[in-house]
């Protein structure tokens, strides 16, 4: 392989990468336990939370730990539904045979 073919190769994967990447990026996953919601994206960035009024009311009265423990379980539930959901995108980029391409199988 030449050179030229080498770079070309390489341009290729670069955009490759980047489309995979937009395909992660558009995968969002929405988690509710408790009354508190979180959606996060599939790079893991959180786009919203909401908090049910009754859970506030909560934390004004004295249990800021209970709201602290119900926000990190949502939290990781949908970072366990990103990783899911990233898993399942990228088994079947492999079956596609995308994925063996960019990586040059």
């Amino acid at each position: 392989m030449g050179m030229f073919d080498q770079v070309k190769q390489a341009m290729q994967m670069r955009k490759d990468a980047k489309r995979i990447q937009s395909e992660i990026e558009a995968i969002t996953a929405e988690y509710s336990n408790g009354g508190i919601t979180c959606l996060m994206r599939g790079d893991f960035t959180v786009l919203s939370f909401k908090v049910a009024p009754e859970v506030l009311k909560e934390v004004a009265s004295g249990k800021p730990e209970r709201f602290a423990t119900m926000l990190t379980n949502v939290v990781n539930g949908t970072t366990k539904q990103i990783r899911q959901r990233t898993q399942e995108l990228t088994m079947k980029m492999m079956q596609s045979g995308d994925l063996n391409a960019m990586l040059g199988g």
